[in-house]
């Protein structure tokens, strides 16, 4: 069986890009363009907690 704990290392990578998803869905330039950073560094970042042994 599978337990939770072995999944907490996606929790903060998830968490950011929903967050950069939100803030581009909201039709202002500067939250659209810090939400599309947020979603590359999250992407980004769950690439690498995904690599990590």
């Amino acid at each position: 069986m599978v337990s939770r704990v072995d999944y907490a290392d996606e929790i903060g990578p998830t968490a950011i890009i929903i967050v950069g998803l939100v803030l581009v869905l909201i039709p202002e330039p500067a939250t659209s363009t810090f939400g599309a950073g947020l979603m590359l560094f999250g992407v980004a970042y769950w690439f690498w907690e995904w690599n990590r042994p």
